[in-house]
């Protein structure tokens, strides 16, 4: 079985700029955001904050905190019979615990850690699905508080900072491989 690498942190943080690292290496990747934008499409619903809210949320409702990882850990076993595979967006506590569960120490958990005002000035800047800043403290809020999102974050194998440039989280992203 390969590698699972689950990566987690607040929205902005930089995980799929590490997740599309991994990727050059040959990771195959597995993005948790993937269900909801799937959902949309599914429904013909726009994608914006409001939309992707209202999906996650009713996931929730239907298979409960873990609703990510239940919908996926099929997909996450098949990928790593053959590859090395990225998570791209651990959100809760009960995902992670399914993922624990389910594949153990092959599990390793990497947070991303960026500063609220630098992760808010990213958002508000990028061109898929930008935030206002108001959007992305009302976000982060939602993730804490309904998602027990710190979880994870805090239970982290590794933390990569990513409070600098791209060089700077190349860097950190190197370090951890060489680990």
């Amino acid at each position: 079985m390969g590698k699972i690498v689950a990566l987690v942190g607040m929205c902005g943080s930089g995980k799929s700029v590490v997740s599309e690292m991994f990727e050059e290496l040959g990771w195959k990747k597995i993005y948790f955001g993937g269900v909801t934008m799937k959902e949309l499409e599914k429904r013909g619903l726009e994608r914006n904050e409001k939309n992707e809210r209202a999906i996650r949320e009713e996931l929730r409702k239907t298979y409960g905190q873990a609703a990510f990882a239940i919908l996926l850990v099929d997909e996450i076993r098949e990928s790593a019979q053959s590859s090395d595979v990225i998570l791209d967006g651990l959100y809760s506590w009960d995902e992670y615990k399914i993922l624990k569960s389910e594949f153990g120490d092959n599990l390793t958990v990497v947070a991303i850690a960026t500063n609220s005002n630098l992760r808010y000035e990213r958002l508000a800047t990028r061109t898929v699905r930008p935030l206002t800043r108001e959007e992305a403290i009302s976000r982060d809020h939602s993730e804490i508080e309904n998602l027990a999102k710190g979880g994870p974050i805090a239970i982290a194998d590794y933390y990569i900072v990513n409070n600098s440039d791209l060089d700077s989280l190349k860097a950190e992203f190197n370090k951890f491989l060489n680990k």
